[in-house]
């Protein structure tokens, strides 16, 4: 009886202590769970390992993106960016619906380095087809953490 009044002792102190280490306000993709408590989004970790992960400082992260709603015209550009920090520089990948994109005759990915810790890049699709229309990511990762960010495309007509 006495020792596990002690294990419950102890699971109690560890819980307060991870409670006090993992919660952290801000948004973002986060595993773990979460409440709301009015404009401040408060992350429990349910493992220490992953704030290690999600918020360590060199980690990826993606600074500027487009608009997560892309209206484009049939035969027309369609031009999505995506910039990142990290140290090191993060490699940026591109998905659509789910499938990585890889350059060919209507598909461009560019990319600039700034620094050691900056990339920005872009995706142009010329001319948009009505096969171009999904939802496409922008993935930035390093050694230390993963930032997604999505975007959806559709195709619209010219009123």
């Amino acid at each position: 009886m006495h020792l596990r009044t002690l294990l419950t002792v102890f699971c109690i102190l560890v819980l307060l202590a991870n409670l006090g280490e993992g919660a952290r306000k801000g948004g973002g993709r986060r595993r773990g769970k979460h409440r709301k408590m009015g404009s401040q989004r408060l992350i429990f970790y349910t493992n220490p390992r992953r704030k290690e992960y999600y918020d360590n400082e060199n980690g990826a992260k993606i600074i500027k993106a487009s608009h997560f709603d892309y209206e484009f015209l049939l035969g027309h550009k369609i031009s999505f960016i995506c910039a990142a920090k990290g140290d090191p520089r993060p490699r940026v990948t591109w998905f659509k619906d789910g499938i990585e994109l890889h350059a060919h005759p209507y598909l461009q990915i560019t990319e600039w380095h700034k620094g050691h810790d900056y990339i920005k890049s872009k995706l142009e699709i010329t001319p948009a087809r009505q096969m171009d229309s999904g939802t496409y990511d922008c993935e930035a990762n390093n050694k230390y953490s993963i930032d997604r960010r999505s975007f959806k495309a559709d195709f619209g007509t010219l009123s």
